[in-house]
């Protein structure tokens, strides 16, 4: 005769020992990529505004190519997309798309004229922070 709550000791399963020994392995994984995917990241990110800003470059290069000089800071990036009225000459658009692109922190790159150190322009991005200087990721990038 048969009992109806017998235990059977060939359950399958896991013991709350190796649960633990699971969740110490990864606790220990995370610890040590976690922060190695982060600074991956973040210097990804100013690694694309640095794309960014020489694509712009090219696109400011190639207006004063055909208008003789480049965008002054009243009429700014924009000028790049849309001709404005002191430029007959003007042959764009010089970018794709209908926007400026925004720096990877989502906010709009900086322009000046005339730039710093003799150049012709300065294009530049705050960095993580939106603040000028810094250094890491809150550093500025610039053409």
């Amino acid at each position: 005769m048969r009992l109806p709550f017998r235990h059977r000791r060939n359950e399958q399963g896991f013991t709350l020992i190796e649960l633990l020994v699971v969740l110490v392995i990864l606790g220990l994984i995370i610890g040590i990529v976690g922060p190695r995917a982060v600074d991956f990241l973040s210097r990804a990110k100013s690694d694309v505004a640095k794309i960014q800003i020489e694509s712009l470059g090219t696109a400011l290069d190639l207006f004063q190519l055909d208008v003789g000089r480049y965008p002054a800071a009243q009429e700014g990036l924009q000028a790049l997309l849309v001709a404005p009225a002191s430029a007959p000459r003007w042959g764009g658009p010089y970018l794709r798309g209908d926007d400026i692109p925004l720096d990877p922190w989502q906010r709009a790159y900086g322009y000046e004229v005339p730039g710093q150190g003799g150049k012709p322009y300065r294009l530049f991005s705050l960095g993580a922070d939106g603040k000028p200087g810094g250094e890491g990721d809150d550093a500025d990038i610039a053409n």
